[in-house]
């Protein structure tokens, strides 16, 4: 019997360790930490974040493996193809990971300088592994 087909989805606001929708991967093996090559402007839209190309900084996240019924579950939360898009991004390691681009305009949404959801204004980030 066969492993069952994965698909690499890189995650960089609600969806990492820690965050209030992480729960959608609980069924998903977390790859690592991992960041964009291609730069992103990522905006706060209140409470979670999306990235749009062009902004100059690549993003930080997390890669997981997940499974069809998980990737369904995270297209709806994201609300494929109406709010976002999922496309392929290649990562620092080289490698490529679907990632979810926001398919609407940004408006006045804040921008989140450094890429890093978990380091924006406001927020403790969480401590370094020893």
């Amino acid at each position: 019997m066969s492993a069952p087909e994965t698909t690499r989805v890189f995650v960089y606001g609600s969806l990492l360790s820690g965050e209030h929708n992480h729960g959608l991967l609980a069924a998903a093996r977390c790859s690592g930490p991992a960041c964009t090559v291609e730069a992103f402007a990522m905006h706060d839209l209140g409470g979670f974040p999306c990235i749009v190309p062009g902004g100059g900084e690549p993003v930080r996240g997390e890669v997981y493996e997940v499974d069809a019924a998980t990737l369904a579950r995270l297209d709806a939360l994201e609300d494929v193809p109406r709010w976002y898009r999922r496309e392929l991004v290649r990562l620092a390691d080289g490698t490529l990971a679907h990632a979810y681009l926001y398919a609407q305009d940004v408006g006045a949404a804040p921008r989140v300088r450094g890429g890093d959801w978990r380091r924006r204004p406001g927020v403790t980030p969480p401590a370094e592994p020893a």
